[in-house]
């Protein structure tokens, strides 16, 4: 495939990502506005609210002003003045990164990856300040600066996992014409000790399995919260009296505040908890709350913490001690021959490089899940990242070591065995 053919390839897969993401709430607000409306109302006001939507998704603030009439109604301190709403329905930014997950494997396979990556950025940040300034409006001003970074910074992310996990057919041009920079970086990196850089990309493995599986505990203990829980819920719906179609809508927007539910679920087996509102607290520690949301999917929020809720802490303690004790033979591999003072403190790095990385993957998602969610104690929806970040790297830390110094010290099914079938003595630090 020529260059121009991997532009061109490139630009469609950006087309059709931003088409898929405006459409997701396009379509049921367009069914809304011909069942519900009878065709009366102006259809450009549901494709602002569409734009606006997909922007939000993807972290682009939200300038709103409410009527003043409305905004007495309401009884919301702080609604008659322009606020803010920043808060992410991540389940947008998720449909962009798988998107670009799969454009990113097929541009991968050619032998220009750049250029289509250039393109297909260039062409998301175009549409999306296209989706901004059409859906401008005195009610609701997304950011335009924010319009063009970031959903195109959300796509550029799907394309770097797509080629992360691209199968190599075609020999790159474009990396080998730039072969003399990779090899000065290549220089640089072979001056650090083999087994000190085998030791970081444990590190950096060790941190991302055990966010990875904080954040996997989260979604299972979630989905089984919420069955538990689903007449409530049911009860949540039947008092909106929304209708069908008001219903269906209401269940989308939902399942696009999903992955941040999920955020949300981690930061509570994580320790701080999360907040909905100014005021309020869930966590393993216990519950505060005011008045939230209405939300179905809140009806499964428990009044006050259950009694044995701080054994949730546990989670990810036992998480990252699971994950350093599988990881513990390729560590006990790469510490081989030294000394037994840099075995100590290749140990300790080694705990708190996987500790640093997997906080900090909790803590950026956790800044991306929240945000403000309107005006006055709506101002702060979500976890504290840096609460996130303190807590997760104290458990991680603690868990990474102690897994790293009593987990197994041999490979299942390797030959590392004695004649009669036991396993040999376990290597000491």
């Amino acid at each position: 495939m020529n260059r121009p053919a991997t532009a061109l390839l490139a630009a469609l897969d950006a087309v059709i990502a931003v088409a898929i993401g405006v459409g997701i709430p396009l379509i049921p607000l367009t069914i809304l506005w011909a069942a519900q409306f009878g065709l009366a109302v102006d259809w450009l006001a549901f494709w602002r609210a569409s734009g606006d939507l997909w922007l939000l998704g993807h972290g682009v603030d939200l300038l709103l002003t409410i009527d003043p009439a409305l905004a007495l109604r309401l009884g919301v301190a702080g609604a008659e003045l322009p606020f803010e709403v920043g808060i992410a329905p991540l389940g947008l930014a998720l449909v962009t990164v798988l998107l670009g997950l799969r454009s990113g494997r097929r541009l991968g396979q050619t032998p220009y990856p750049l250029t289509g990556a250039a393109v297909g950025v260039l062409v998301v940040a175009l549409l999306a300040l296209l989706v901004s300034l059409s859906a401008r409006d005195v009610a609701a001003l997304p950011s335009v600066a924010q319009s063009i970074l970031f959903p195109a910074g959300v796509w550029a992310i799907g394309l770097a996992l797509g080629y992360a996990s691209a199968p190599r057919r075609a020999a790159s041009l474009e990396l080998a014409q730039g072969s003399r920079p990779r090899q000065a970086i290549a220089r640089l990196v072979d001056r650090v000790d083999a087994g000190d850089r085998a030791l970081v990309a444990l590190a950096l493995r060790a941190g991302t399995i055990a966010a990875a599986g904080v954040v996997g505990f989260a979604a299972l203990a979630m989905a089984v919260v919420l069955v538990l829980n689903f007449s409530s819920i049911v009860g949540l719906y039947e008092s909106l009296q929304a209708g069908i179609l008001g219903g269906v809508t209401l269940t989308l927007g939902q399942l696009a505040l999903l992955p941040n539910i999920v955020l949300w679920t981690a930061a509570w087996f994580v320790g701080p908890g999360f907040a909905l509102g100014t005021g309020t607290s869930v966590s393993p520690l216990g519950t505060q709350l005011g008045l939230v949301p209405s939300l179905p999917v809140f009806g499964a929020l428990p009044e006050s913490a259950p009694v044995f809720a701080f054994v949730g802490l546990l989670v990810p303690i036992g998480i990252a001690f699971a994950t350093a004790a599988l990881l513990r033979p390729v560590y006990l591999d790469r510490v081989r021959g030294s000394s037994p003072r840099g075995r100590l403190v290749r140990l300790g790095a080694t705990a708190a490089g996987g500790g640093l990385v997997g906080a900090g993957i909790l803590a950026l998602l956790t800044v991306w899940a929240g945000g403000a969610a309107g005006p006055g104690r709506l101002a702060d929806v979500g976890a504290d990242p840096g609460a996130v970040l303190l807590w997760a790297f104290v458990e991680f830390t603690l868990a990474l070591l102690l897994g790293l110094l009593g987990g197994a010290s041999w490979r299942p099914g390797s030959s590392d065995r004695t004649t009669n079938g036991a396993r040999p003595p376990a290597d000491t630090l």
